[in-house]
């Protein structure tokens, strides 16, 4: 995969991208990730924005620069744009995952009050956004998105089930998780994690996953088709509270 990130701060992301798993992903050649200036793509090589027609507080990032940086990047090619913007659809698990099978991806990012509205019109494919709030920049949006993207890339993390079991990538909360000690200031790992016995281990995880998301996230189940085993045991957490 490739990513191209386009922004008037690149510094923002040389800590991320070059450390941890994303560094991982790319010595394994799993992912290029490259980090370009908008301002190297301005008439003047800096102004990127301009008072909003009309009047109004706040500066528009320009059409120009924007243009011109998708356009020389991708030459040749026709990869995802994606603009952050909290105007945009909220981005989920299942975003993520979609994502993640392109081979090619550009992230914009602005600042200050906004986009000229024909670079949403005529040049991105998608709009994302990360929650109901607004950011200084798409930066701080950006970051998570694409790292979302990258871990479930092929060879990057070292458990190939690991994304699989994700909180969000099987629609419900994942189920808790303990390591050693056994018991560590008097408390306990369940009995049945150290019982050795894989069916009770599996029964166990299901059940805490349904608990957890009744608890914690029980929207999530009503978007679900639930097995029959399954609300067999929600139903009964539901009794029980």
């Amino acid at each position: 995969m490739r990513i191209n990130v386009l922004t008037l701060f690149p510094e923002m992301f040389e800590g991320v991208f070059g450390s941890s798993m994303m560094k991982k992903a790319q010595d394994k050649g799993a992912v290029e990730l490259n980090v370009d200036n908008l301002r190297e793509y301005a008439v003047n090589k800096r102004q990127v924005d301009d008072y909003p027609f009309g009047g109004g507080a706040g500066m528009v990032l320009k059409p120009e620069p924007v243009f011109e940086a998708v356009e020389t990047i991708s030459a040749g090619r026709t990869p995802r744009v994606i603009l952050l913007c909290p105007q945009g659809e909220r981005f989920t698990q299942k975003k993520a995952e979609e994502l993640s099978a392109e081979e090619d991806l550009i992230f914009i990012c602005g600042h200050y009050e906004g986009y000229d509205e024909r670079i949403r019109e005529h040049l991105v494919t998608d709009e994302l956004s990360v929650g109901d709030f607004v950011l200084t920049g798409g930066e701080m949006a950006a970051l998570p998105i694409i790292d979302s993207i990258v871990r479930l890339l092929p060879g990057v993390l070292g458990n190939a089930d690991s994304p699989v079991l994700d909180s969000f990538s099987t629609g419900l909360l994942e189920h808790p998780h303990y390591t050693r000690p056994a018991d560590f200031r008097g408390w306990k790992v369940p009995d049945v994690l150290t019982s050795g016995n894989h069916a009770r281990v599996d029964a166990w995880r299901e059940e805490q996953t349904l608990k957890r998301t009744l608890k914690r996230r029980p929207d999530l189940l009503e978007q679900l088709e639930l097995t029959p085993a399954q609300k067999k045991v929600l139903q009964r957490l539901k009794d029980e509270r």
